[in-house]
């Protein structure tokens, strides 16, 4: 799979989406936040986004810095859950996922080739998630976790959408949108405390637009793949 500017390969749209949601993103920050990580952490997130809707490699590379930033806020923050799933399982399964896509490129210039998931992988990732969901529910409940309940259900569909991510599934977008909603209202429940977090809630608003954008986007680079 080669690599090249990968905004080059952006359309009108998706430029307008990304600058728009840039300047949303820094504008809220500016009126709210003195916090520079929170900042950093949801413009890397959005780039994230723009790029793995179209299915380019850009996208899991950027995840594994946003996985990291984004840790790390959890901590701070005391979302124990968050902190422990995207340091310990998004940003591994994101480094997976970029050896999955470059091994399975498409005939497309840096874009992974779609695929579809049998029933072993399917049925694979109910047990692997539901064991995730029971373990980190104890684990949580014995760190203290803030939200416990909104933080469990939060890694079982970030584990969901990751696992999908790395079998090239359409349906990680709807995985990762589901969590976004669960984000939402970690981080409305956190700004309620803070206001300098809002800027994390416009963040996660901007990503369910981003993710239900990227299962359109994959569906149809599906459709398009397989007719060539």
């Amino acid at each position: 799979m080669k690599t090249k500017n990968p905004f080059a390969r952006l359309s009108r749209f998706e430029r307008i989406a990304w600058l728009s949601s840039i300047v949303i993103i820094t504008v809220a920050f500016l009126l709210t936040s003195d916090d520079y990580l929170t900042l950093c952490t949801s413009l890397i997130g959005v780039t994230m986004l723009v790029f793995t809707a179209k299915g380019m490699i850009a996208g899991p590379v950027i995840g594994v810095a946003f996985a990291v930033c984004y840790g790390i806020i959890s901590f701070f923050l005391s979302y124990y859950g968050e902190m422990i799933t995207y340091l310990g399982m998004t940003a591994p399964m994101s480094l997976a996922s970029i050896i999955t896509w470059l091994r399975n490129p498409s005939k497309e210039e840096d874009v992974v080739k779609v695929s579809r998931m049998t029933k072993k992988q399917v049925g694979l990732m109910a047990l692997f998630a539901t064991l995730v969901t029971v373990a980190f529910f104890f684990i949580l409940r014995a760190l203290g976790n803030d939200e416990l309940i909104p933080s469990t259900i939060s890694i079982t569909t970030s584990f969901v959408a990751v696992y999908f991510s790395m079998m090239r599934s359409p349906f990680y977008a709807i995985a990762y949108a589901c969590n976004d909603i669960v984000l939402i209202v970690l981080w409305v429940a956190a700004t309620l405390k803070d206001i300098s977090y809002f800027p994390m809630v416009l963040c996660f608003v901007i990503f369910l637009l981003f993710d239900l954008y990227g299962f359109y986007n994959w569906k149809k680079l599906q459709k398009s793949q397989q007719e060539t």
